[in-house]
């Protein structure tokens, strides 16, 4: 065991160190001051109660006991300190059902690697890229995200994309009992015809050739917030960023279509998985997304 011997928390920077007698330092990152001087406060709190038992009476416990109360406020300490902690501005969100709920349209294995590795990445990146910077939703990175450069592009778009891909599937038993809403089953007929011929033209977009290499496929409400557009974007490129399609539209619907989405279980059979997804698509979602969109003439926070 080692004992814990000081809590700093520099003014410079959103850190707290805390040191132990071992030579052994942790540095944990705050989002603002506010918390570090709650855990200031929560630290001297937890040093008083284990120097004293009353206001001016020191302890007289033996050296063992006075070893144990250390590491038993440490822990406190450890505990308090690690509640609150946040690596940056943006956080990877929790999925709204198990990694298995999709199965077997999408399986756990790819969802697992999907969510804790892949989409963490995007969101350890941005929070690089942001870091001293004033925090603002992910949202409004994606207007001007080309122009910031590959770090709000690639890894802001990457965790704005995954965040929205993840809300809007559910199992599929929860998915066969959604259906689209009446204004949006009018924007699809308006659009494209029927709902059948919209998922043929998403299939279609979706498809290796369309969208070659990684990339999405988006069904998309335009500026007016009359009329649907089926789009792919490479990378993780969104229509909400200027200069990626004709105008900043804003999407209801998008697929994930880059390879560690689905290789797992469907290997190079891209078609198979894109066709399948659709067992999965939570429409009440879409449907809610669809209402913001036309309503707002704004994209939709994740």
């Amino acid at each position: 065991c080692s004992r814990l011997t000081s809590v700093k928390i520099p003014e410079a920077r959103s850190e707290i160190r805390i040191s132990f007698d071992n030579g052994q330092q942790h540095h944990y990152q705050q989002l603002n001051i506010m918390v570090k001087l709650s855990l200031a406060v929560s630290a001297i709190l937890v040093g008083s109660s284990a120097a004293w038992t009353s206001p001016m009476t020191m302890k007289t416990d033996s050296p063992a006991s006075s070893r144990r109360n250390i590491l038993s406020k440490g822990a406190a300490l450890a505990t308090v300190i690690a509640a609150p902690i946040a690596a940056g501005a943006y956080a990877l969100p929790d999925l709204p059902y198990g990694f298995d709920a999709l199965e077997p349209f999408i399986d756990t294995p790819t969802m697992k690697i999907h969510h804790d590795k892949h989409h963490a990445t995007y969101v350890a990146n941005i929070n690089k890229a942001t870091e001293g910077k004033p925090e603002v939703p992910i949202l409004d990175l994606m207007a001007d995200a080309l122009e910031a450069g590959p770090a709000y592009r690639n890894s802001g778009g990457g965790h704005y994309n995954h965040a929205f891909f993840w809300e809007e599937m559910t199992s599929p038993d929860a998915a066969a009992k959604t259906a689209p809403s009446a204004q949006l089953t009018e924007l699809i007929n308006k659009s494209f015809g029927s709902m059948d011929e919209m998922k043929a033209k998403f299939e279609a977009q979706a498809a290796p050739g369309a969208v070659f290499g990684s990339g999405w496929v988006w069904v998309s409400v335009n500026q007016k917030g009359d009329e649907l557009k089926i789009v792919g974007t490479p990378n993780q490129d969104n229509p909400l960023m200027k200069g990626v399609c004709d105008e900043v539209m804003f999407p209801i619907l998008g697929l994930d279509v880059w390879e560690h989405a689905y290789y797992l279980k469907y290997q190079n059979r891209r078609p198979e998985y894109v066709s399948n997804w659709w067992n999965v698509v939570n429409w009440d979602k879409v449907n809610s997304n669809c209402e913001y969109v036309v309503k707002n003439h704004a994209g939709v926070s994740v």
